[in-house]
């Protein structure tokens, strides 16, 4: 497994990721990175660790309304991007944001 370095809000993080995948790591993280800086630019809070969550808790959301959805529809966690490659599933992906967030230590 290849280890990429990833930054989200100004934060760097060592995240594992499997050959080919850097791509859709990258993807995903600037997704997570725009989602947080829009919360945290809002102002309202200020505590890294509240950011992350409303941030997941925002882009969970986002999965379930969306009517192709995996998680909205009840099937299998793992998807297929309209290019046809394959995507992770939102279990794996919240186990390496665990691992990453234990690493890290202290958000606040």
């Amino acid at each position: 497994m290849k280890q990429m370095e990833v930054t989200i809000m100004g934060q760097s993080y060592l995240l594992g990721c499997p050959e080919g995948g850097e791509a859709a790591l990258q993807k995903a993280v600037a997704r997570v990175d725009k989602e947080m800086c829009a919360i945290r630019d809002a102002g309202r809070i200020k505590a890294r660790e509240r950011i992350a969550v409303l941030a997941a808790l925002n882009l969970a959301y986002s999965l379930t309304e969306s009517p192709a959805s995996p998680m909205a529809t009840g099937l299998a966690t793992h998807a297929t991007a309209s290019d046809g490659e394959s995507l992770p599933d939102l279990d794996a992906l919240m186990k390496k944001l665990d691992e990453a967030l234990v690493q890290d230590g202290q958000l606040l």
